[in-house]
């Protein structure tokens, strides 16, 4: 049992997507556990006052019209700022995305929530770090060998052969094949390799960073020509600007 000097809210949120600027949240769950070990549980669903993309409903499965009467984050904002007054916090992946994604729907709404003397207890950060995700961890925890020569290459490809053959054996959804193993864990389509560009719900490539981030690089171009160039002359991969060439000449042929 956690001993606490003073209460940890347990946060976690489905929202619209993962983009901390644009994305809104559609359900809250708070677990609020006291001092004395009795815990409090608040859920909200939330009217994000945007469409919930499709993708997004696929995974949580919150749609446009389960929200369309709920309140929005703005109503409930004082509501959820008190229950979560002199707590610190805690929840899986939450450092990277959960309370940053609360904190700017706090500021979306005009409050300030002073993080300064929280404390953070990331369940995911735990995780990983008594199970360290490295190829000789995974040898260690899989094969149940101490990898030796670790980063030469030949024994570090030999290992990770080990290992993929022991998660076939451990997860029978795996299969056995690259086409279930790529049906089981899902297969990301990549626009180029440094990820400076990626696809939306809709398959329409997007920028992955800066003040265009998750806007059309096709829209921005025909907008801002200049733009292209200012890529081109800096320091992003080379396959990144052979991507936005490519994108470049086709958006110019469809004018």
């Amino acid at each position: 049992m956690l001993q606490l000097t003073r209460p940890i809210a347990f946060i976690d949120l489905e929202t619209t997507g993962v983009n901390l600027s644009t994305d809104r949240i559609v359900e809250l769950a708070i677990v609020k556990i006291n001092t004395d070990g009795t815990r409090i549980t608040k859920r909200r669903l939330i009217n994000p006052q945007m469409p919930i993309p499709a993708s997004s409903s696929e995974i949580h499965g919150i749609t446009d019209d389960m929200v369309k009467d709920a309140p929005t984050f703005k109503q409930i904002s004082n509501e959820v700022k008190q229950f979560l007054d002199n707590c610190d916090f805690g929840g899986y992946n939450s450092n990277r995305f959960d309370i940053p994604m609360l904190m700017e729907e706090f500021l979306r709404a005009d409050l300030e929530v002073d993080l300064t003397n929280r404390r953070m207890v990331d369940v995911q950060h735990i995780f990983y770090t008594m199970q360290p995700r490295t190829l000789s961890a995974a040898y260690e925890f899989f094969c149940n060998k101490t990898l030796v020569d670790a980063h030469s290459a030949e024994a570090d490809i030999n290992a990770t052969i080990e290992v993929l053959e022991a998660q076939l054996k451990k997860y029978d959804k795996l299969g056995n094949s690259v086409d279930s193993i790529l049906a089981c864990i899902g297969e990301e389509k990549i626009v180029d390799y440094a990820r400076r560009f990626s696809f939306n719900d809709k398959g329409v490539e997007v920028f992955n960073f800066g003040k265009y981030k998750g806007m059309s690089v096709e829209d921005v171009l025909r907008k801002e020509p200049q733009y292209y160039d200012w890529m081109m002359r800096g320091d992003f991969a080379m396959h990144t600007k052979k991507k936005l060439t490519e994108i470049f000449n086709r958006t110019l042929l469809k004018k």
